[in-house]
């Protein structure tokens, strides 16, 4: 008798040590799952497939071998005798994907230690595939598109940021459902999924004849992100940091004043007495109230720096700490890393435990009543992995689980809490600036962004490539500190000359936002701590007139990106997006690293090399390309050499898209 059993749009196999659920989940996909039993594979634990998956008309059926066939529109699954899965393209048979085939002597492709074993660690083996390509998998400091070859940790740090979805030139997306440190190797004999610990496997496959199918399924599965308010894809001015209320407002002050167009403005860290207060400090924020509405009339939006740490000495630490609220250390008591209280003080401050929504739930109570309330329109959620050395994380003990088993969920349950929180108030489209998120985290209204990143050409050209594995990852709203964060001398000719390139480049991306901690640094890391100067008049006459430039085209681009900001809501389309996804059919648009589509319409070329005055683009197949700049038309898929002048980068537009003559100006 086989011990696999065909259910309502599932194949479920139970063995002595091994329960294998293969189960349709939404259109064109499934989920599997596996376990040393079947509570094991039914519990409830958590992951980024918490929505109930859209009805199928799924089917699943036995064959005379012993094993069993389940069809879900694109996708069909194989389980033969043995238990081994193959993912494959229905209609045409074509192989997707499908587990490693087990050498002699060897535990096979799914590999889930029993508690007797001293180890909770998991492992799911595939096969590789010669000239397949894969991308995705969050943000990524390699420098590389196509991530085949790499070994990629699972883990979130400062400027690292674990999705774990892969999508593949083979037609299909895979999501890693499992929070747990690890890793996966994309090696050329066979890709491997470690997690450190965890209770099971846990995956989901979609099937897609293209990037925007797979993308659509993703999104679907995990989670729409809503559309961006319309206010926050203009320019955001930030530095490190305004030290007080006028200093702030001095700022957009000046900007109006010069006619330069603001939609947010951003408050940084040590605005707040002690971290864990969440509130201004009214020695330096006298009337945060008064604040917004001079804002608000001068057309600007503000939004503030928002820490997961707190001050044993907050307002907030004792309510917390009774309420069991804060992450305790596997050790013994709570996880504590040193962070600045007073001057140049620093203190053992603790972390909210985001992963339990009654700690949630309390810390938006404050955040509501100190700064929503107020009018703050958006947050900045920094630090929130949380931040501290890797082998901390290790140690956290959240509600959820052990940092080893959830800890790279935190950031996105963080995140959810300010959604939560906006959405119960009325806010139809929440959003805020993150620095982690997970799989999934998209529907909670996120801006990503990539972190403390270094003020240098080598740095920003990582960044073109990263923004565009994040895309791939189901981030639609993804962007940069404009200019890099550590450094940055604002008389420097050479460094001018970056914050140029970075800017037109920030132009272009999903969100435009302009922040450094640039020299002369003052003080140490501290709560005195500021940066110097880095408004948009800071860098000389010849940068300032670029830069104002820039930011009238950004303007002029708004309606556009709010057709983006439906799309994505709508389908999942991010409006950062390598060449590939709207030129499938082009084999040679799935190797360009360098360049980048916004939207349908745009195709954009940072330029990311000191000196450079022109550079080689290449206009993929199948239509005609209009040079915005130049006027010239090119046809597709052919490399062209582009001018580019400091004061603009090459950009083209598909012949005839109205979006063109918005950047021409």
């Amino acid at each position: 008798m086989s011990p696999i059993a065909a259910e309502s749009g599932a194949l479920v196999l139970n063995r002595l040590s091994e329960t294998l659920r293969v189960e349709a989940w939404g259109p064109h996909a499934v989920r599997v799952r596996a376990g040393r039993s079947p509570a094991a594979v039914e519990q409830e634990l958590p992951g980024a497939l918490d929505l109930p998956p859209a009805p199928t008309e799924a089917e699943a059926v036995l064959d005379e071998h012993g094993g069993g066939r389940l069809v879900n529109g694109r996708i069909t699954v194989e389980v033969d005798a043995s238990g081994r899965v193959r993912f494959l393209r229905t209609g045409t048979g074509r192989e997707l994907l499908a587990e490693k085939k087990a050498y002699s002597f060897t535990p096979g492709p799914r590999i889930v230690a029993p508690a007797e074993a001293g180890t909770r660690s998991v492992e799911q083996h595939f096969e590789a595939y010669e000239g397949e390509r894969l991308y995705g998998l969050g943000q990524q400091l390699h420098g590389r598109l196509d991530q085949k070859g790499c070994v990629v940790e699972l883990v979130q740090r400062n400027t690292v940021v674990s999705i774990p979805f892969l999508h593949s030139s083979r037609g299909y997306g895979l999501l890693w459902n499992n929070p747990a440190l690890g890793r996966v190797e994309l090696g050329a004999d066979a890709t491997r999924w470690v997690a450190d610990s965890a209770r099971r496997i846990d995956y989901w496959v979609t099937a897609g004849d293209s990037p925007a199918e797979i993308a659509a399924a993703y999104a679907e599965a995990t989670g729409p992100a809503p559309e961006l308010p319309a206010w926050a894809s203009g320019f955001w001015q930030s530095k490190l940091r305004y030290r007080d209320q006028e200093e702030l407002l001095g700022v957009a002050r000046e900007h109006r004043g010069r006619g330069l167009p603001m939609s947010v403005i951003v408050c940084d860290f040590f605005h707040w007495p002690r971290m864990g207060d969440w509130r201004f400090d009214a020695g330096a924020w006298p009337d945060p109230a008064a604040m917004v509405a001079e804002l608000a009339e001068l057309g600007v939006r503000l939004a503030v720096s928002v820490w997961p740490t707190v001050d044993p000495d907050s307002e907030s630490f004792g309510e917390l700490r009774e309420s069991r609220h804060l992450v305790r250390d596997v050790r013994g008591g709570l996880l504590t890393h040193e962070w600045p209280v007073e001057g140049s003080e620093k203190a053992p401050c603790a972390y909210v435990d985001s992963t339990d929504p009654g700690a949630r739930a309390a810390m938006w109570a404050r955040i509501r009543r100190n700064y929503a309330d107020k009018g703050v329109a958006a947050f900045w959620l920094d630090a929130n992995e949380p931040v501290g050395p890797p082998w901390l994380g290790r140690r956290a003990l959240y509600a959820a689980g052990t940092g080893e088993e959830v800890g790279n969920i935190y950031g996105a349950l963080h995140n959810r809490a300010f959604a939560e929180g906006q959405r119960e108030a009325g806010v139809e489209r929440p959003l805020s600036l993150v620095r982690s998120t997970w799989a999934g985290g998209q529907r909670d209204g996120i801006a990503l962004w990539s972190g403390d990143v270094a003020p240098t050409f080598e740095s920003f050209a990582v960044q073109v490539t990263a923004g565009l594995n994040v895309a791939m990852s189901g981030i639609p709203w993804w962007h940069t500190d404009i200019g890099g964060f550590s450094g940055g001398d604002p008389a420097d000719p050479a460094y001018r000359e970056l914050l140029v390139r970075w800017f037109q480049y920030g132009t272009f991306s999903p969100v435009m936002r302009l922040h450094g901690d640039r020299v002369p640094h003052h003080g140490s890391f501290s709560t005195e701590m500021s940066g110097g100067p880095n408004e948009v008049w800071s860098y000389g006459e010849e940068a300032y007139g670029i830069l104002t430039e820039h930011l009238a085209l950004r303007e002029r681009l708004r309606p556009y990106l709010a057709e983006l900001s439906t799309a994505a809501h709508r389908t999942g389309a991010p409006p950062m997006r390598p060449l590939f996804f709207d030129f499938p059919g082009d084999e040679r648009a799935w190797t360009v690293a360098d360049q980048f589509m916004l939207g349908p319409d745009l195709l954009v070329a940072p330029v990311t090399e000191a000196g450079a005055r022109e550079r080689a683009v290449y206009l993929p197949s199948g239509t005609r390309w209009l040079d915005v700049r130049a006027g010239a038309v090119h046809e597709g898929g052919a490399e062209v050499d582009a001018k580019a002048p400091l004061r603009h980068i090459p950009v083209f537009a598909r012949e005839g898209a109205a979006v063109s003559e918005k950047v021409a100006g």
